[in-house]
């Protein structure tokens, strides 16, 4: 379901957490702060055309989903938009995040979140839905042996992955000594209306 103003705002302690355990899993391997992400949630309360979906199960948030126009968005994300000469950075709606806790995977709700996020881009007229996703390398050692990337789930959606299209974040990843921020290279997948 849709959250917004105080509904948004009561459930952001309880989507920090979440966000700081499905993250902690391969691939993106965060070491998070549940205060820092509950900090950087409070983008959501205030952006213009912010959303946020959540899944709940017997009143607790399972689940997440966000998006946010790229001109909101913070530099890196916006950068390999700004130059390149196919995109507007104005006509795209950033897909920040869904998050699920395992238990309730493999039901719907990825489909739910993209639905949910892509009628959101239509209402605000942005014709272009795009998200990045971390690239770590098929040897890594912390790769669980059943683990399936999501790259045919995310082509099944109309998604395109963009080599062209690449950004860095970083973050501690879990067991990184000192726990310090390390760069980590993200590529865009790119969906265009119509």
């Amino acid at each position: 379901m849709p959250a917004t103003g105080a509904a948004l705002a009561a459930a952001l302690p309880d989507l920090a957490r979440l966000r700081a355990e499905v993250f902690r899993a391969f691939p993106y391997l965060y070491e998070g702060d549940p205060a820092y992400e509950e900090r950087y949630l409070h983008t959501y309360l205030a952006a213009p055309g912010a959303f946020v979906a959540l899944a709940l199960a017997g009143g607790r948030v399972v689940g997440a989903s966000t998006a946010l126009p790229l001109i909101g968005e913070m530099p890196e994300v916006r950068r390999p938009f700004e130059q390149s000469a196919e995109f507007r950075p104005g006509e795209v709606l950033y897909l920040g995040e869904s998050v699920l806790l395992p238990e309730y995977r493999g039901r719907g709700a990825g489909h739910r979140f993209f639905d949910l996020r892509e009628a959101h881009a239509r209402a605000l007229g942005l014709p272009v839905t795009a998200f990045c996703a971390v690239q770590r390398p098929q040897d890594h050692p912390a790769r669980p042996a059943d683990y399936r990337p999501l790259d045919a789930f995310w082509r099944a959606r109309g998604y395109e992955e963009r080599p062209d299209l690449q950004t860095t974040m970083s973050w501690p990843d879990v067991g990184e000594p000192g726990g310090e921020e390390t760069p980590k290279p993200m590529r865009f997948w790119v969906r265009r209306e119509g």
